[in-house]
């Protein structure tokens, strides 16, 4: 999948969540990127947080990545033709203290990501406000 000026967030985080798993990567969207996925762009997000659980996984995102275009500055991932940056956070996968929370399957065009659901993205917003 090639990316470029005109790639949305749905295009991002699809190219993005192929090519990890495509890597043995298990990766789980969260975050305002995927509030925004479920609201329909209703609520915006300028980067893509992805949590990752495996420390040994995590060790490989940056070669992922670079078959797409990112490079790595600081602690997140950056394009030079997208919009969006792209953040992995360390696991397990929690919304505030609750750790008990099981990702779904979300679907945008093209394909499906991993990420939190509906309801799940919503508590997370919560949490973070």
């Amino acid at each position: 999948m090639t990316l470029g000026p005109g790639s949305s967030l749905e295009d991002v985080a699809l190219a993005v969540a192929i090519s990890l798993k495509s890597a043995g990567i298990r990766a789980i969207l969260t975050g305002g990127a995927c509030a925004g996925i479920h609201t329909g762009g209703l609520y915006t997000s300028s980067d893509l947080d992805f949590v990752v659980p495996e420390r040994e996984e995590r060790a490989s995102v940056g070669q992922a990545l670079a078959a797409l275009g990112f490079f790595r500055t600081g602690n997140t991932y950056s394009h030079p033709a997208v919009e969006f940056v792209i953040e992995f956070l360390p696991g397990p996968l929690a919304i505030g203290a609750d750790m008990n929370v099981r990702p779904a399957v979300v679907r945008v065009p093209g394909g499906v990501i991993t990420g939190l659901s509906a309801t799940d993205s919503c508590r997370d917003r919560l949490a973070a406000w």
